[in-house]
């Protein structure tokens, strides 16, 4: 499965975010990938703002703790990896049993090597010259139906 939505404004981000994010269970996982300045926190915090069903919760960056994690009906983990020097770190931090646990949220999954669940939701963001933001989603046949009219 894969898809490409085209995003013209902050505001549409946070639509795309406000409709994937009651879609998501115990056990999801979104890889987001792209350079600084993507929107993938910007994402992030739109879909956590939006599980948490409250527009202002305070959603700070992950980049330094690596991780921050919401209460809601399923526990939301939103890790940066960025800072990560070796996958082994993710065990440390206890990102694999939230795997099971939890919705993940995770920035630079590249710093999962081996570890990168087969089930993931990839969500590819590229910011464009033209100010606007292409974000492509990709995963295995389990994501189809909760995509579907996305």
């Amino acid at each position: 499965m894969q898809l490409t939505i085209l995003l013209s404004s902050e505001a549409e981000t946070a639509t795309l975010a406000a409709r994937l994010a009651p879609r998501l269970a115990a056990g999801d996982i979104l890889l987001l990938n792209g350079q600084i300045g993507a929107g993938k926190s910007f994402f992030s915090r739109a879909l956590i703002r939006a599980r948490l069903g409250n527009p202002t919760e305070d959603v700070p960056s992950p980049t330094f703790t690596l991780v921050q994690t919401y209460e809601a009906d399923v526990p939301i983990w939103h890790c940066d990896l960025y800072r990560l020097t070796h996958p082994d770190e993710v065990i440390e931090l206890g990102l694999t049993d939230a795997f099971d646990t939890a919705i993940c949220l995770i920035e630079w999954p590249d710093r999962l090597g081996s570890m990168t669940p087969a089930s993931a939701l990839t969500l590819d963001f590229i910011a464009l010259s033209d100010g606007t933001h292409q974000v492509t989603l990709t995963g295995s046949k389990q994501w189809d139906a909760k995509l579907d009219d996305l």
